[in-house]
């Protein structure tokens, strides 16, 4: 049952680095530069990823098929002070303080949104996906508004600027939010079903693109000189505490399958991409974040699979 699982989770994990390979060429080959690539990362951020998570809460969310979807916003929080209580323990080992703080970002933020979504389209059957989608979707609400605000917060301590409060209301902050107050509203029900063709093709974009972004990312990333003793305390914390104390809370909680692989998955996951370009925009010097969403995608190729063919075994057992 293990080597059964460890094989599906591998072909999953391998699928998603052949669509991040094909971005890392795209930028190593000229065939896309910086420019290119941000207008690319800019659609999948402001178009694609909005455009999927509006379809499908159109399509498949009700509040009374969901009564506990506030949960899933409020488990995003809890899963990053997880990572940045581990973060600051592990930080104990490492010298600096803007080298602590970098830290605790790279353990405390994932890749929630892109990696995930793809990850599960191989790994759920096509029955509970839309379920699995909606759970990734409203995560993602809570998780946007912690990352461009407490994230940015501890990247641009130092700096004398103002909070942005525009910043929280990212596209795919918005996309949730107006949503989820259609449906509410029940004002879905006058939306033309001419509509939603269109919107499903434009979301459906979203899975190889975002991977796209994420390979040429990492393939712009400049490492510099290698801080290994930080590398391997990130590696330890951020792929290897983090989820293996969110597979022994999930099983011993006895949760649903989904809501464990939502969790899961979401603790296994690399540093957020995303944690460079706020880096960038506070115009700190990057001591540990390239290093860290490189290493850290690079090795989940091996501890994702581990974890995911783990909780499929114990909870089948179970």
């Amino acid at each position: 049952m293990f080597w059964e699982s460890f094989k599906a989770a591998s072909i999953a994990v391998a699928q998603i680095f052949f669509l991040g390979l094909i971005g890392y060429f795209l930028i190593r080959r000229k065939f896309l530069d910086q420019g290119g690539l941000k207008a690319l990362s800019r659609l999948v951020i402001e178009i694609t990823l909005p455009v999927l998570i509006f379809y499908r809460l159109m399509n498949k969310f009700s509040f009374s098929l969901y009564p506990n979807w506030w949960a899933f916003p409020l488990i995003s929080l809890i899963v990053t002070l997880a990572g940045l209580v581990v973060g600051f323990i592990f930080s104990g080992f490492i010298n600096g303080r803007q080298r602590k703080l970098q830290f605790l970002n790279l353990t405390g933020f994932q890749n929630s949104g892109y990696l995930p979504l793809v990850l599960v389209v191989s790994l759920v059957s096509p029955e509970d996906l839309d379920t699995i989608f909606i759970y990734i979707f409203l995560f993602l609400l809570g998780f946007n508004l912690v990352i461009w605000s407490l994230g940015a917060h501890l990247l641009s301590v130092g700096e004398h600027k103002k909070f942005e409060l525009g910043s929280l209301f990212t596209p795919t902050v918005i996309a949730n939010l107006l949503s989820l107050l259609i449906i509410f509203f029940g004002l879905n029900k006058f939306l033309p079903q001419a509509l939603f063709k269109p919107l499903k093709l434009v979301g459906e974009c979203t899975f190889p693109l975002a991977m796209f972004v994420v390979g040429g990312n990492l393939a712009l990333i400049n490492l510099g000189k290698i801080d290994k003793k930080a590398m391997i305390l990130l590696v330890l914390a951020k792929l290897i505490v983090l989820p293996l104390l969110g597979l022994v809370l999930v099983l011993k909680l006895k949760m649903p399958q989904l809501m464990g692989l939502l969790i899961l998955i979401q603790l296994a996951m690399p540093p957020a991409t995303s944690l460079s370009l706020i880096i960038r925009h506070y115009k700190k010097e990057d001591l540990l974040i390239s290093q860290g969403i490189f290493f850290g995608h690079l090795i989940s190729l091996i501890t994702i699979p581990l974890f995911l063919s783990l909780y499929f075994t114990l909870s089948a057992i179970e």
